[in-house]
Formats: structure tokens, C-alpha cells, sequence
């Protein structure tokens, strides 16, 4: 239940009801005695009374608390600024109340009513804190949201497709999405009463959460170098510049190709070895190019390792460590591995050179040539003298090309000599026998007749019943 409406004035009726009855039946009482007995009275009825005035006062206050923050949450929800609702109706909620206070004062006592007054400023001042700690929670949360949805993906795409322009690219990406945030974070910071210290620990804070998400994201795609280089390189070597993918017909020349995508993908591993948000420059691409695809880097020298082997450190060269992404040790050892688990690629593609320039030479070299028709002139003497021979040799040939036909000889040896050998060996007896097969079938099959000789027979029979029919009727 709430307070009773005019709480004060009937209270203080009532007192005064009392009183007066009792001056009127202590009149006749000692001056001294009536007095000191009516005090009494007065202090008995207002101890009686106070447990009511105090909860009255319990009630004003939890009333206008109440009422202070459904009116101040629904002044926030249509968009009223946060220090002009929360100063407007601390006013109107502290002036309504000292109003319901003075409408409970009793008359007979001298109650003051300053602490529960004191103790509404604290509980209203505690829920404007709460709100505003709330709500600068929930605008750091919508712009970090914001920075991490404008960053994330774009870093990533950037690194995964690491160049010589990637970090400047990111540092500009990075500038301009935290300019974007920090202005409107301060307009909306523009609303709250806040002092410029807070203000500035507030975008400090927010420009440190845009360069972490940055290094957050670097530091994964570190983590996944080996993979994005093995990417790369297999992308390059296995597709030209059209990105038509190779055919190795030997024509090509696969060392330098190796190279290229080697150094493509080296150049990848140069980029995510450190964070390069800053103005700094560093010579790690070049110390990896020197170290790792020189081909004079594994001549001996006398010199110290640290001299000879720039990558065996744990730390690059005027580089902080907390910008190191890939220390110079990880560098090495990844490109070690990358070398290893991409050779296998190499050695297929050197293969398929071989086995294209073994199948589209099937003649013998120009001076074999010569060699035989030298040394074969008597045998072709003899096959001129000879046609029979002559017929045979042509029986065979036909023979060597169905079979030639049949084996795909050259597609067999496209895999290499080995493996067309042993296909060709596993079927040429079937090969024969479906020849033979098919020869034997043709020579049984009865020859077709001749249209023309079936015409002319046709034509003779009926000649010769005309001549029938006329014979007997003569």
C-alpha cells in the first residue's frame, strides 16, 4: 500500500485532539505537574507515531526512485541526451518529493527528514552511475563491433594475398576504419557529462582494440604461413600466367618456374614475419631472399654461424619483439619443411616432361637412319627380287598397325617405359586372339550376293516364261 494522502495534517489533527482533551481535564492540576505530564503525553504519542512517519517517508522515496527511473530510461529510449534527462528529472523527481515530505511533516514534532532525502540523491545518483556505466559498456561494444566486422575479413583477404603493398594497404584500412569509429564514438560521447580524461581513456581504449584485431589476425594467419605458402606455390607453378593450367610438354622451363613460385612464396613468408603497422622499415625480405635462395649460401666459410647464417637468431634486426610474428629460426625451419613437402610437386612435373619427350619421339636419331638404309640396301636388293616378300612384309605391316591401333602404344608409354611395358605384355596375347577372332569370323561369313548378276537372273526367268506363254498359244 502506498502513503495515506495528507498524512501530516491528520496526524497532527489528531495530536492536537489529544492534547487538548487532556489540558482540559488537567486544568485544575498543579502548573508544574500538568506541564511535565503533558510532555510526556506529547513524547508517548510521537514515539507511538513515528514507526508510521518513518514508513511514509519509505514509501515517498521508493515512489519517486521508481518514478525517476522509468522516466529517465524512457527519456534515453526517444533519444534525449543522457546529461540533460538525468540533470532534468533529478530535479523534478528531488522538487516533487521534498513536496510529498512536507505534506507528511507533523506539526508536534521537529522530525527531520534530510537523511532519507540524502539517502534518494545517493540511490538516484547510484542508478545514474549504473545507466551510464551501462550505456558507455553498450556504445564500446557497438563500436568495437563495428572495427572488428570493418577489419577482420579484409585483413585477412589482405594477408592471405601477401605483397609488397600489403601492410601498407592494412595501415591505411587500419587508419581509416578507427578514424570512422573514433568520430562517432566521440559525437555519441558528446551526450554523457564526462570529464576529457575519461574521454580520451575511452578512445585510447578504442584504438587499442582496432590494432589488437589487426595483430589478432596477423598472428593467426602466422600461425598458418606454411599452409598459405604451399598454396601459392602450387597455384603458381601448376597454372600459367592466364591461370590456364600447365600441361609439361617439355617446352617449358621448369626451373625457372620452380624459382618464381619459390620466390612467391618466400615473399609471403617475408610479409607475415612481422607486424608493420608503423612508419618502421626493416630489411627482412632481403635477408630471407639472401639466406634461403642464394644459391651460394651453403658455400663453407670460415666465418661465425651468427655471420655466415643471418636466420640463426631468435630476434630480426632492429625489429621490437613484440612486432615479431616469425623469428628468424621459425623462418628457416619453415622453409625447410616447405621445400621438403613441395618437392614431391617438382619431381611429378619433371616426369611428365620426361615421359612427353619420350612419347613424341618415336624415331630413331637422324644417323640410325642413315645407318640402316647403308647397311639394308642388300636386304632391300633381295625384297625387290622377290615380291613375295614384298607381300608378307605388307601382311605384317597391317598386322603391326591393327595391333599398333589396338595397344595404344603410345598412350601406354605416356606413363613411362616400365609401366607401358608391362601393360602391353599383359595384353597382347588377347589382342591376337581378337584379331584372329575377327578374321576367322569374316572369312566364315557367306558372301553377300551381287545385286546386279540377282537382276539379270530375274529378268532371263521372266524372258523365258513369256516365251513359254506364247509357245502355247500358238
Amino acid at each position: 500500500a502506498g502513503p495515506v494522502s495528507g498524512f501530516g495534517k491528520r496526524l497532527t489533527s489528531i495530536l492536537g485532539s489529544c492534547l487538548s482533551e487532556y489540558d482540559g481535564e488537567a486544568t485544575f492540576f498543579d502548573e508544574g505537574v500538568r506541564s511535565s505530564k503533558r510532555h510526556q503525553l506529547e513524547e508517548k504519542l510521537l514515539q507511538l507515531v513515528n514507526p508510521a512517519f518513518i514508513d511514509v517517508l519509505g514509501h515517498i522515496r521508493w515512489g519517486m526512485l521508481e518514478k525517476f527511473k522509468a522516466s529517465f530510461d524512457k527519456a534515453l529510449d526517444i533519444g534525449e541526451g543522457f546529461s540533460s534527462a538525468s540533470s532534468a528529472w533529478f530535479k523534478s523527481c528531488m522538487a516533487q518529493f521534498d513536496e510529498e515530505c512536507a505534506g507528511a511533516i507533523i506539526e508536534q514534532a521537529n522530525w527531520d527528514t534530510t537523511k532519507v532525502r540524502d539517502k534518494l540523491v545517493r540511490d538516484i545518483e547510484a542508478h545514474i552511475s549504473s545507466v551510464r556505466t551501462s550505456k558507455l559498456s553498450e556504445l564500446t561494444s557497438q563500436y568495437e563491433s563495428k572495427l572488428h566486422e570493418a577489419l577482420s575479413e579484409p585483413v585477412e583477404a589482405l594477408l592471405e594475398g601477401a605483397s609488397d603493398d600489403t601492410w601498407t594497404t592494412v595501415k591505411k584500412l587500419h587508419r581509416r576504419e578507427t578514424d570512422s569509429a573514433v568520430s562517432g564514438l566521440s559525437s555519441a560521447l558528446a551526450r554523457f557529462e564526462m570529464d576529457e580524461e575519461t574521454r580520451e581513456k575511452m578512445v585510447k581504449s578504442l584504438q587499442d582494440y582496432s590494432r589488437s584485431v589487426i595483430e589478432n589476425k596477423a598472428k593467426e594467419e602466422a600461425g598458418r604461413v606454411l599452409m598459405r605458402m604451399k598454396e601459392r606455390f602450387g597455384t603458381l607453378f601448376s597454372h600459367d600466367s592466364d591461370s590456364m593450367p600447365r600441361v609439361w610438354t617439355g617446352k617449358e622451363d621448369l626451373r625457372a618456374i620452380t624459382k618464381s613460385a619459390r620466390s612467391a612464396s618466400l615473399k609471403l613468408l617475408s610479409v607475415m614475419a612481422v607486424i608493420r603497422l608503423g612508419d618502421e622499415t626493416d630489411n627482412i625480405e632481403k635477408t630471407l631472399t639472401v639466406a634461403l635462395m642464394d644459391p651460394t649460401k651453403n658455400e663453407t666459410s670460415k666465418k661465425s654461424i651468427t655471420a655466415s647464417d643471418p636466420l640463426a637468431s631468435s630476434t630480426w634486426d632492429e625489429v621490437p619483439s613484440t612486432r615479431t610474428l616469425i623469428t628468424p629460426v621459425q623462418c628457416k625451419s619453415i622453409w625447410r619443411q616447405f621445400k621438403t613437402e613441395t618437392e614431391y610437386t617438382v619431381t611429378q612435373a619433371i616426369s611428365a616432361q620426361e615421359a612427353n619427350k619420350r612419347g613424341s619421339n618415336w624415331l630413331p636419331p637422324p644417323w640410325a637412319i642413315l645407318a640402316l638404309i647403308v647397311l639394308g640396301f642388300n636386304e632391300f636388293m633381295t625384297l625387290l627380287r622377290n615380291p613375295l616378300y614384298l607381300g608378307v612384309l605388307f601382311v605384317g605391316f597391317l598386322l603391326v598397325k591393327a595391333l599398333w591401333t589396338q595397344l595404344d602404344i603410345p598412350g601406354e608409354f605416356r606413363n613411362g617405359a616400365l609401366p607401358g611395358l608391362i601393360s602391353i605384355s599383359a595384353k597382347f596375347v588377347p589382342t591376337i586372339m581378337n584379331l584372329l577372332k575377327n578374321l576367322a569370323q569374316q572369312g566364315e561369313a557367306p558372301p553377300a550376293a551381287n545385286p546386279e548378276n540377282r537382276h539379270s537372273s530375274n529378268n532371263a526367268s521372266l524372258s523365258e516364261a513369256e516365251h513359254k506363254s506364247a509357245t502355247k498359244k500358238d
